[in-house]
């Protein structure tokens, strides 16, 4: 058997040291041994430059925060494996994690992307992820969220894989290009899976590798500001990106009930404003970005993709509903 080292797993890290000691301690448990770490830290100030020196861990020091498309894009390009594994700092893998997501991407050179089962840390009977999903109205949802971890217990396709704790076939990056970086952070992971699911490519959930995530460790609330604006103006970007003319008429009545549904839900928490401020960078700027170009050996993919929308707001309103009725209970 060979030992040639097949992924680097990448930790993009932004003043996370309170998160490094139990992430690290669980890569070490790791039973698969064929991986190396790459922490590529984001300019923090909290002292985690001192302590990634001090552990003597493989870390690129940026000068600034560069968000999470930024860093994650300097680590995959330093990486020479086949795969590369990304991993937020707030996260705890179990002893398999690894082993499993290797044996799962491995199954088919069609896949770019694996999800994991991604658990909710301090609710261990809720999950957290299992793989994102896209809908026609625009949404972008947790597949599972809120929902019992005993379930999801079987593989399927996903939209896209959770890039909070998702392995990547690396060589792929160089055919649909890296995360984008006018992302900042917020919604890069449905875009790269988005390009790739145009291209032909699969993004698959593995129920065995399973990892405990805290959630919002960065940003530090469920919802805020920054990143209701963010989400929004990434939410234009995603949209225009990649969908042709056509595909962006068709869908024009849905993603506008979506966003309007949005921006009265954020408007009751006192975002709304935020959320509008979003929306009209993302108008203004959208330009700016590399858009999709159509192709027409790529139609079936794109006819493929809307049934998964359709097939994704089914879905959303379904699992809603369940914890609709849970919360009942």
């Amino acid at each position: 058997m060979s030992n040639r080292i097949k992924v680097t797993v990448i930790i993009p890290n932004y003043n996370g040291l309170k998160f490094m000691e139990p992430c690290f301690k669980a890569l070490e448990l790791q039973i698969y041994h064929k991986f190396q770490i790459l922490v590529v830290d984001n300019g923090s100030t909290d002292g985690s430059v001192e302590w990634l020196k001090e552990h003597q861990i493989p870390t690129i020091f940026l000068d600034t925060n560069t968000g999470f498309s930024g860093a994650v894009n300097v680590g995959i390009r330093a990486a020479k494996t086949p795969y590369v594994l990304l991993l937020n700092n707030d996260t705890e893998p179990d002893c398999h994690f690894i082993g499993e997501m290797v044996k799962a991407i491995e199954r088919s050179p069609k896949i770019f992307s694996v999800s994991s089962k991604m658990i909710q840390m301090y609710h261990k009977d809720k999950m957290d992820d299992a793989g994102d999903m896209y809908s026609l109205l625009g949404w972008a949802y947790q597949r599972g969220v809120g929902r019992s971890s005993g379930g999801y217990s079987h593989p399927c396709r996903v939209f896209s894989a959770c890039a909070g704790a998702a392995i990547y076939r690396r060589e792929i990056f160089e055919k649909i290009g890296y995360f984008d970086e006018m992302h900042f952070a917020y919604l890069e992971d449905i875009d790269v899976g988005y390009r790739a699911r145009i291209a032909g490519y699969d993004n698959v959930y593995c129920p065995h590798a399973v990892v405990y995530h805290v959630g919002s460790g960065t940003s530090g609330s469920k919802y805020n500001s920054f990143k209701v604006r963010l989400a929004a103006r990434n939410n234009i970007y995603l949209n225009y990106k990649n969908m042709p003319f056509l595909q962006l008429l068709v869908n024009v009545l849905p993603i506008g009930a979506g966003m309007t549904v949005k921006y009265l839900f954020f408007k009751k928490r006192g975002f709304g404003a935020d959320y509008l401020a979003g929306v009209k960078e993302g108008l203004e700027t959208a330009g700016k970005c590399k858009k999709v170009g159509y192709r027409p050996e790529h139609l079936k993919n794109y006819l493929a993709i809307e049934w998964e929308l359709f097939t994704g707001t089914l879905l959303y309103f379904y699992e809603f509903s369940l914890r609709q009725l849970e919360k009942r209970k």
